[in-house]
């Protein structure tokens, strides 16, 4: 016995010496170089946490609140992280001890025709020694994997809101723009009026008229194009909260124009506030447990059973007490030749673990990128909106002249449609620039890791931000 103890203290001073994995520097983060400050000016300040509140309008938060409770995607991700707790808990199930009631039943014959039973009742316990903390890796790559998860939900969360508004205001963008056109119908409708009755009077050719009737078509054609465009927006954002797409949501609201900046911080804190980001993280640190793993699946492994029962011949011996008794056994395997499996194994974690961190660091410059593009995007698009609202007063004067200089027959009416056209669109242009803002607004937010806490305040601006 002293023998055997000697040997196992002799084979652990040994191999804990070897016991050498590629570990992710406790500091690896804070070590990532990034930028003092953004790129391009922006403004000073933390970055928000409650941005949703800013939006006045009530039917937001109700659709909010009803896509994170219906969404199917959002659901399943929940499962998954249900999933990877079980999974956690199979794992550490590994460090502690089996308990098993086993019966054991057997009859046999022998060479001379002579018949023997055999009844063994027992209760068995297993435990593993976890000398070099092989099982505690496997567990903690599942609790990895737990946590990965959860943070992805919450990214998938900031997704869905995100969702819920882009597509809320791209409906009342399109009825916008649908309201646009019906007036611009009600105009070229006006236009042919007049033209017709002067055409009856000799005043205006026929080329006139066909070109007026010409453009009503066009109009009334745009007008249905546009409440398809409605409908279809709709029935996405019915399928965001999780209805039967019909198109039978009603929404009324007018787009906001944004005026005011955003405070975004500063490029270091995005690594510790973005889910997306800290999801990644966690999974980087499961591949450099799973690493460590399948490293220490190549050292010996000490396992220690016991048990207590009665055993005898006939069945019931195997309830008596007068045949109880115990044994105790103590067992240490190692692997020698497995064809390189158990090698391949850990270089193969070796390579996951690598292409992880590589795919971590992708994913910092994609969301380092996403912010700089969204802050200068916002600054391009107000200055966009006002170049587009000095060009749209002016269309409206020109459009207003060339009809009247038309009349007096000054101007062919292909210049009345040339002005007429380029009126409408400063003004559709207008609205969608509106939208956009919005639309890089919220998608701002979301890149910056901002979380939308839907705490309803007493006064709030319809201004996101």
């Amino acid at each position: 016995m002293r023998l055997k103890m000697a040997l196992v203290a002799t084979m652990i001073s040994l191999l804990s010496g070897c016991v050498t994995t590629h570990h992710l520097d406790g500091n690896y983060v804070a070590n990532i170089k990034t930028p003092s400050n953004w790129q391009y000016p922006h403004t000073e300040g933390s970055v928000q946490s409650d941005w949703l509140n800013q939006i006045s309008n009530p039917q937001v938060h109700a659709l909010v609140t009803k896509a994170l409770d219906n969404n199917l995607l959002l659901r399943k991700q929940s499962i998954e992280i249900e999933s990877a707790r079980q999974r956690l808990i199979m794992s550490g199930s590994a460090l502690w001890p089996t308990l098993t009631l086993a019966m054991d039943s057997s009859r046999r014959k022998s060479a001379s025709e002579q018949y023997s039973s055999d009844h063994d009742l027992s209760l068995k316990v297993g435990y593993e020694l976890d000398l070099w903390g092989k099982l505690g890796d496997s567990e903690r790559e599942a609790n990895l994997e737990v946590m990965s998860s959860i943070e992805n939900y919450r990214q998938q969360r900031h997704d869905l809101v995100a969702d819920v508004i882009i597509n809320w205001f791209a409906v009342i963008e399109g009825k916008t723009q649908q309201l646009l056109l019906d007036r611009r119908l009600q105009v070229v409708k006006q236009n042919l009026d007049i033209i017709e009755s002067g055409y009856k009077q000799g005043l205006n050719s026929a080329l006139d008229v066909y070109l007026a009737r010409t453009e009503l078509n066009n109009e009334q054609a745009k007008l249905a194009q546009q409440a398809s465009t409605v409908g279809s927006r709709i029935r996405s954002l019915e399928r965001l909260i999780g209805t039967y797409p019909k198109g039978a949501l009603a929404v009324n609201a007018a787009l906001p124009l944004l005026e005011s900046t955003v405070p975004v911080g500063v490029p270091s804190a995005l690594i510790s506030r973005k889910p997306a980001l800290i999801s990644s993280w966690y999974d980087l640190l499961a591949r450099d447990a799973a690493l460590a793993y399948a490293h220490k699946q190549r050292f010996p492994s000490i396992n220690l059973s016991a048990s207590y029962g009665s055993r005898g011949d006939n069945f019931e011996d195997a309830f008596s007490l007068s045949n109880v008794g115990w044994s105790l056994l103590s067992s240490i395997s190692a692997p020698l030749f497995n064809a390189g499996n158990l090698a391949a194994k850990e270089a193969l974690a070796k390579t996951e673990l690598k292409a992880k961190e590589l795919a971590y660091l992708n994913s910092l410059q994609d969301a380092f990128a996403l912010v700089e593009n969204k802050i200068s995007e916002e600054a391009s698009l107000k200055q966009r909106y006002q170049e587009t609202l000095v060009a749209q007063k002016n269309a409206q004067l020109a459009e207003q002249l060339s009809f009247e200089q038309y009349q007096k027959g000054l101007v062919s009416y292909t210049t009345v449609l040339d002005a007429q056209k380029r009126a409408f669109d400063a003004q559709s242009s207008l609205i969608s620039i509106k939208n956009e803002l919005i639309k890089n607004r919220v998608e701002l937010h979301l890149a910056l890791g901002g979380d939308f806490q839907q705490t309803q305040p007493e006064e709030v601006s319809n201004d996101i931000g």
